[in-house]
């Protein structure tokens, strides 16, 4: 199969879809590769570690596009790019549709199969190919916060982890998730007091034993986080509903009820945030202010440590970008029933139910 490697052009974003090493292993098994030339400069992947590895280098987004059967990106693809896509393509990378209805309409007339990284299931359930930016997501999320609570950058001026005599900052993580726990590990390291929500009692009982009494647990009704976000310093939204646009956990009111210079972090705004105050900003232009919070909603925090990001997802995807390359998007679907929950969009139709409720579309 010929596989396409665009250069990412969504705001601040660095990553790339395939490292060298992951081209080494298509060109092995006899798959042709080409790679948009500087695809790989954000993360010091320089086009001579990609030709090295077997791949070729082309001009121009355009190029790769008309080349390549299957397009291995790591953002949704941009308008410019949706223009690109043929009924004969295969585009393989995260989508995040249920935020997004001019994506999911473009995606829908371009007859492209487009299966998404975040709804790809393992046995157990799991997201796999969601988890390594989840993590990475979680774990920046504290560092963000922590820097915004930086009285210079318009915080309350506390340090989470306090020093003796003084208490240690309030942070509260609505979701217990992959997100979630990478948060808690980060915010319990830096000696925070910690309490996180979850609508599961089962996966509650398993972080108490997870972290014992280094943080707290609460059940996710509407009353208790009212009350704790009230009194926090950072709140860190970090619910998921897999493939669906993210619950609005957090009131304009209660954003309204904390201290001035309090600090929100939303992780699931790629789906639509969990504060009902949040929208979209850039690496950029990360923060806006509403009531005296401030509101930090990078729509691609990981973009931010690029190569981190970069190793991590393509270790995570290269198995799945393998098989689809060897069998073909249609019988690598059939053989693997996991795989096939990646589907969102194919032949004009849209595949996923909860974005199509979302969006208010026709499913396919």
């Amino acid at each position: 199969m010929r596989v396409g490697v665009p250069k990412e052009i969504k705001n601040n974003e660095y990553r790339v879809g395939l490292t060298p090493a992951a081209v080494a292993e298509l060109t092995r098994a006899g798959h042709e590769v080409v790679v948009q030339s500087g695809a790989g400069l954000g993360v010091d992947f320089v086009d001579a570690a990609y030709e090295a590895a077997g791949a070729r280098i082309l001009p121009d987004a355009a190029s790769v596009f008309e080349t390549a059967e299957m397009i291995v990106k790591v953002k949704e693809p941009q308008a410019g790019e949706v223009a690109m896509l043929r009924p004969d393509h295969v585009l393989f990378t995260y989508l995040h549709l249920a935020a997004d209805k001019p994506q999911t309409e473009g995606l829908m007339a371009s007859g492209a199969t487009a299966i998404a990284y975040e709804t790809v299931t393992a046995n157990d359930g799991s997201l796999p190919l969601l988890k390594p930016m989840s993590e990475v997501a979680g774990r920046m999320s504290v560092q963000c916060g922590a820097h915004y609570l930086e009285k210079h950058q318009g915080g309350r001026g506390v340090l989470l982890g306090g020093v003796p005599g003084v208490e240690p900052g309030k942070v509260v993580i609505l979701g217990g998730g992959v997100a979630g726990v990478n948060a808690a590990q980060m915010a319990v390291g830096l000696r925070a007091d910690v309490t996180i929500f979850d609508i599961s009692n089962r996966r509650l009982a398993e972080l108490d034993a997870q972290f014992g009494n280094q943080i707290r647990t609460a059940f996710s009704s509407t009353a208790a986080i009212a009350e704790a976000v009230a009194g926090a310093d950072l709140v860190i939204g970090a619910v998921l509903v897999p493939g669906a646009a993210a619950p609005k956990l957090v009131t304009r009111e209660m954003i309204a009820s904390m201290r001035p210079g309090a600090v929100v972090v939303d992780i699931a705004i790629d789906q639509g945030g969990c504060f009902e105050t949040s929208h979209a900003t850039t690496h950029e232009d990360p923060v806006f202010t509403v009531d005296g919070v401030i509101h930090y909603c990078v729509a691609n925090m990981p973009g931010a440590v690029a190569r981190t990001s970069t190793i991590a997802l393509g270790n995570a995807t290269l198995p799945f970008v393998m098989k689809l390359a060897n069998m073909g998007a249609e019988a690598a679907m059939a053989a693997d029933p996991h795989l096939a929950e990646g589907l969102n969009v194919s032949g004009g139709k849209l595949h996923v139910a909860a974005v199509a409720e979302a969006l208010g579309l026709p499913l396919g």
